[in-house]
């Protein structure tokens, strides 16, 4: 088995990838659906004055709308079809995550396998419908209320502009789906991940026109690029740390044979809650700047005006409550998506067990100590990793393009994609020496 594994890994070169053709081609497939939806975020809505609504956008690209904007991949900036991109069907998928744990009825149909799993899906999909629907009729009121960005405001607009947001978000769902099962990767993660990096170019031209100008030296600039490696370097770190508990399965008697026991590990990862708590807390803080940007700054009171300052990036109070609310999603988002009771009863089940505990409630209370042990360390590593462009901008006043939440997406996404290929290429090359095997088999045969 070893040498097997040895020579497996010795083969996976760029020549096992030139004859694995079913990878390449769900890579070209990825890459197309990539294409297409890179396509989709430059054509506009219709009825809207595009210079009056980047005039608008400006003057609020440091809200939810600038966070919005990040994800979808400029399609905001512009206005396009593709504008509510993929965070309906994600604010979803997250809602029926949290109501899997509260209602009882879906509990149970989470525990069903396959075929539950494929009806809270399909409730999934009618909630991102609901959703759109919602955030499509309140952008089609807000641009209505805006200087001079709709053409023609009235009924007809606002219908038309929620069935194409609609549209385009359902369009993206499927697009999703479809990558995932015929690309490479998780789709909905690489939509946002191509969102997210297709701003990075005119993030570094700008970062090295600045150089130019003099308004950057050469060193802060080098000194920025050795952090972000730094900082890449600590996120594959801890998104790949675990936390392993031996599990033991007892003896057994199968016939007239006695099969030894079997050892495994649970892996607990150090940051199970992943990106999701960074996205809840820069929303809701970023959420009362970007109603305030578009109400009369006139009629907000005194007590009002200096909240928001006080909430502005860089501030200490929001750098605070920014740490605060990450730390509770984790636990919180933690609490959710893992349940030591329900891991105990399978191990129970499948006469599993830790060494030292009693299968059931003391393996439970186990398993939920050392889960909220790591969970504290991989809090403290997003509330690091989130706040650290944060003290990059308020000491240097440099543009710091990827923040916290970006950086572990396009991270994440690219571990993720990176692992599902050499999956790939393990299996295609597993197949390579079987089939070998054989053809070896039927000489000595004969």
């Amino acid at each position: 088995m070893a040498s097997a594994a040895e020579q497996l890994a010795s083969n996976l070169n760029f020549a096992a990838f030139a004859k694995a053709e079913d990878l390449k081609k769900r890579i070209w497939f990825t890459l197309g659906a990539l294409l297409v939806y890179r396509l989709g975020t430059y054509i506009p809505l219709p009825g809207i004055n595009p210079d009056a609504f980047a005039q608008a956008f400006t003057q609020q690209s440091r809200g939810v709308l600038g966070v919005f904007n990040m994800f979808a991949g400029g399609a905001v900036e512009r206005m396009a079809i593709f504008a509510l991109g993929i965070m309906p069907y994600i604010s979803a998928s997250i809602i029926m995550q949290l109501m899997t744990s509260v209602v009882p009825s879906l509990e149970a149909l989470k525990k069903e396998g396959e075929q539950g799993r494929k009806v809270i899906n399909q409730y999934t999909r009618y909630g991102t419908v609901l959703l759109a629907i919602v955030q499509a009729y309140g952008i089609s009121v807000g641009l209505e209320g805006g200087n001079n960005i709709v053409t023609d405001p009235g009924m007809f607009f606002r219908i038309s502009t929620v069935i194409t947001l609609v549209g385009g978000t359902m369009f993206l769902m499927w697009l999703g789906e479809q990558i995932t099962a015929r690309g490479i990767g998780n789709g909905i993660s690489l939509i946002i991940f191509a969102g997210i990096v297709a701003g990075l170019p005119s993030a570094i031209s700008g970062t090295l026109e600045l150089g130019r100008t003099g308004a950057l030296s050469t060193g802060l600039i080098l000194a920025i690029i050795v952090m972000a490696i730094a900082v890449i370097a600590i996120i594959v770190f801890f998104e790949r740390a675990q936390r392993r508990l031996l599990i033991q399965y007892p003896k057994r008697q199968v016939g007239n044979r006695m099969f030894q026991g079997d050892t495994s590990h649970l892996p607990l990862k150090l940051n199970t809650a992943g990106v999701i708590p960074p996205i809840f807390a820069s929303s809701l803080l970023l959420l009362p700047a970007t109603v305030a940007g578009f109400s009369d700054q006139t009629t907000l009171p005194t007590w009002a005006s200096g909240v928001l300052s006080a909430l502005g990036h860089g501030q200490p109070l929001y750098m605070a409550m920014y740490a605060a609310m990450i730390v509770f999603f984790a636990f919180f988002y933690t609490a959710i998506v893992f349940n030591p009771k329900d891991t105990a009863d399978q191990l129970k089940k499948h006469s599993g067990f830790i060494p030292g505990y009693r299968p059931g409630e003391r393996t439970a209370e186990y398993i939920d100590y050392v889960l909220t042990r790591i969970t504290v360390i991989g809090a403290a590593y997003l509330v690091l990793i989130c706040l650290f462009p944060e003290f990059l901008i308020s000491a240097t006043g440099v543009p710091f393009y990827l923040g916290g939440t970006s950086l572990l997406i396009v991270v994440s996404v690219t571990l993720d994609t990176v692992a599902q290929i050499q999956g790939h290429l393990i299996a295609h090359q597993y197949e390579g020496l079987i089939k070998k095997s054989k053809l070896r088999g039927g000489k000595r045969g004969r």
